[in-house]
């Protein structure tokens, strides 16, 4: 794939917006969130997938743990465009947006779907009490 094909596969996705930071990195983000970093001047992309997917990508040629202690959350860095075969690389960059836009709040989900947040039921289960005045 190219940054421009991950780029444009990317935004398919609803509600991803992007913007470019430190310096040189194109970052994909749902919710304010990011779910994909590519970098704009060189061959790597990195994004987000879950544990059993990092296990395996880790052990591959070309696919390295993410740095800055993003490797704690499952990021991966491929360090080629070329280190998947490009149906397996849009799967994974849609299971990153799935992932992170699945972990964000629920009013977040809410406002990116349109709807208002559902209220939070009473914990105590009893009804309020109308104020005597």
């Amino acid at each position: 794939m190219t940054n421009d094909a991950i780029r444009e596969h990317c935004l398919t996705f609803p509600h991803v917006t992007e913007t470019v930071q430190w310096g040189d990195h194109l970052l994909l983000k749902v919710g304010g969130k990011m779910f994909a970093i590519i970098e704009l001047d060189g061959h790597s992309c990195a994004f987000k997938c879950t544990p059993e997917v990092y296990a395996e990508l880790v052990e591959m040629e070309d696919i390295v743990p993410s740095s800055h202690n993003m490797w704690k959350y499952q990021w991966v860095t491929t360090e080629t465009l070329t280190a998947l075969p490009d149906r397996r690389f849009r799967e994974l960059l849609a299971e990153s947006y799935r992932i992170v836009r699945d972990g964000l709040p629920r009013k977040a989900r809410a406002a990116l779907d349109g709807q208002a947040a559902a209220p939070i039921a009473a914990r105590s289960g009893r009804k309020a009490r109308a104020s005597r005045r």
